[in-house]
Protein backbone atom coordinates (compact mmCIF):
# COMPACT_ATOMS: atom_id res chain seq x y z
CA UNK A 1 0.00 0.00 0.00
CA UNK A 2 1.33 3.54 -0.93
CA UNK A 3 1.47 5.72 2.04
CA UNK A 4 1.43 9.68 1.42
CA UNK A 5 2.94 12.94 3.11
CA UNK A 6 2.50 16.30 1.51
CA UNK A 7 4.95 19.41 1.47
CA UNK A 8 4.04 22.28 0.97
CA UNK A 9 7.67 23.83 -0.21
CA UNK A 10 10.09 26.75 -1.18
CA UNK A 11 11.19 25.38 -4.65
CA UNK A 12 14.85 25.64 -3.51
CA UNK A 13 16.21 22.29 -4.02
CA UNK A 14 18.32 22.41 -0.51
CA UNK A 15 14.49 21.67 1.47
CA UNK A 16 14.00 19.21 -0.37
CA UNK A 17 15.76 15.92 0.71
CA UNK A 18 15.40 17.34 4.94
CA UNK A 19 11.76 17.84 4.71
CA UNK A 20 10.90 14.58 2.68
CA UNK A 21 13.20 12.25 5.15
CA UNK A 22 11.57 14.44 8.34
CA UNK A 23 8.05 13.59 6.76
CA UNK A 24 8.78 10.01 6.18
CA UNK A 25 10.38 9.28 9.54
CA UNK A 26 7.94 11.06 11.77
CA UNK A 27 5.00 10.28 9.64
CA UNK A 28 5.41 6.41 8.87
CA UNK A 29 4.53 7.48 4.54
CA UNK A 30 6.70 6.33 2.31
CA UNK A 31 6.16 8.94 -0.86
CA UNK A 32 6.20 12.49 -0.15
CA UNK A 33 4.13 14.45 -2.76
CA UNK A 34 5.91 18.03 -3.23
CA UNK A 35 3.84 21.17 -3.86
CA UNK A 36 6.36 23.92 -4.36
CA UNK A 37 6.33 27.73 -4.34
CA UNK A 38 9.22 30.15 -3.94
CA UNK A 39 9.25 31.72 -0.34
CA UNK A 40 6.12 29.75 0.33
CA UNK A 41 6.32 30.86 3.99
CA UNK A 42 5.64 34.67 3.04
CA UNK A 43 2.88 33.03 0.08
CA UNK A 44 1.25 31.62 2.66
CA UNK A 45 1.54 34.17 5.58
CA UNK A 46 0.61 37.06 3.18
CA UNK A 47 -2.38 35.06 1.73
CA UNK A 48 -2.00 35.98 -1.67
CA UNK A 49 -5.06 34.68 -3.11
CA UNK A 50 -4.30 33.36 -6.72
CA UNK A 51 -0.85 31.41 -5.62
CA UNK A 52 -2.65 30.59 -2.28
CA UNK A 53 -6.35 29.14 -4.31
CA UNK A 54 -3.79 27.53 -6.02
CA UNK A 55 -1.68 26.47 -3.59
CA UNK A 56 -4.94 24.55 -1.73
CA UNK A 57 -5.93 22.92 -5.12
CA UNK A 58 -2.81 21.08 -5.25
CA UNK A 59 -3.21 19.78 -1.37
CA UNK A 60 -6.45 18.79 -1.92
CA UNK A 61 -5.66 16.82 -4.72
CA UNK A 62 -2.84 15.13 -2.58
CA UNK A 63 -5.23 14.14 0.07
CA UNK A 64 -8.00 13.07 -1.87
CA UNK A 65 -6.27 11.27 -4.44
CA UNK A 66 -2.78 9.82 -2.55
CA UNK A 67 -4.96 10.11 1.14
CA UNK A 68 -2.22 12.14 2.58
CA UNK A 69 -2.30 12.10 5.99
CA UNK A 70 0.15 14.37 6.88
CA UNK A 71 1.17 17.96 5.37
CA UNK A 72 3.45 19.85 6.24
CA UNK A 73 4.23 23.16 5.59
CA UNK A 74 8.34 24.56 5.35
CA UNK A 75 10.48 27.88 5.21
CA UNK A 76 14.10 27.67 5.22
CA UNK A 77 17.82 29.09 5.88
CA UNK A 78 19.27 31.76 2.83
CA UNK A 79 15.93 31.25 1.33
CA UNK A 80 15.97 34.14 -2.16
CA UNK A 81 12.45 34.26 -2.42
CA UNK A 82 12.21 35.20 1.08
CA UNK A 83 15.63 36.86 2.66
CA UNK A 84 14.53 37.40 6.31
CA UNK A 85 15.49 36.62 9.98
CA UNK A 86 15.20 32.74 11.18
CA UNK A 87 12.60 34.30 13.51
CA UNK A 88 10.51 36.19 10.77
CA UNK A 89 10.44 32.75 8.65
CA UNK A 90 9.47 31.17 12.03
CA UNK A 91 6.94 33.59 12.25
CA UNK A 92 5.47 32.93 9.09
CA UNK A 93 5.99 29.73 9.09
CA UNK A 94 3.53 29.99 12.26
CA UNK A 95 0.80 32.11 10.41
CA UNK A 96 1.07 29.95 7.27
CA UNK A 97 0.20 26.68 9.46
CA UNK A 98 -3.03 28.74 10.78
CA UNK A 99 -4.39 29.40 7.58
CA UNK A 100 -3.42 25.55 6.90
CA UNK A 101 -6.22 24.78 10.18
CA UNK A 102 -8.69 27.61 8.49
CA UNK A 103 -8.57 24.93 5.42
CA UNK A 104 -10.49 22.03 7.66
CA UNK A 105 -7.97 19.23 5.77
CA UNK A 106 -8.64 16.04 7.96
CA UNK A 107 -5.01 15.60 8.97
CA UNK A 108 -1.73 16.41 10.60
CA UNK A 109 -0.38 19.87 10.00
CA UNK A 110 3.15 20.65 11.12
CA UNK A 111 5.31 23.84 10.11
CA UNK A 112 8.76 22.96 9.45
CA UNK A 113 11.81 24.87 9.40
CA UNK A 114 15.20 23.97 7.35
CA UNK A 115 18.15 25.39 9.25
CA UNK A 116 21.34 26.16 8.13
CA UNK A 117 22.85 22.97 8.71
CA UNK A 118 19.82 21.12 6.67
CA UNK A 119 18.71 19.62 10.18
CA UNK A 120 14.29 20.27 10.16
CA UNK A 121 13.02 22.83 13.53
CA UNK A 122 9.87 21.53 14.07
CA UNK A 123 7.65 24.85 14.37
CA UNK A 124 4.47 23.17 14.93
CA UNK A 125 2.80 19.77 15.19
CA UNK A 126 -0.82 19.17 15.29
CA UNK A 127 -0.53 15.92 17.15
CA UNK A 128 1.97 17.32 19.85
CA UNK A 129 -0.06 18.76 22.36
CA UNK A 130 2.71 20.74 24.55
CA UNK A 131 4.58 22.72 21.61
CA UNK A 132 8.15 23.16 22.28
CA UNK A 133 10.84 24.06 19.13
CA UNK A 134 12.81 20.73 18.52
CA UNK A 135 15.64 20.41 15.74
CA UNK A 136 16.21 17.54 13.93
CA UNK A 137 19.40 16.04 12.19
Amino acid sequence: MDIFGTAINCIDGRAQAPVADWIKLNSHVHYVDMITEPGVDKVLAEGKSAITSSIYEKTRVSIDRHQSRIVAVVGHFDCAANPVSVEEHKQMIAESVELLLTWNLGVRIAGLYVNEWSAIDLIYDSEVEFQEMKSFL
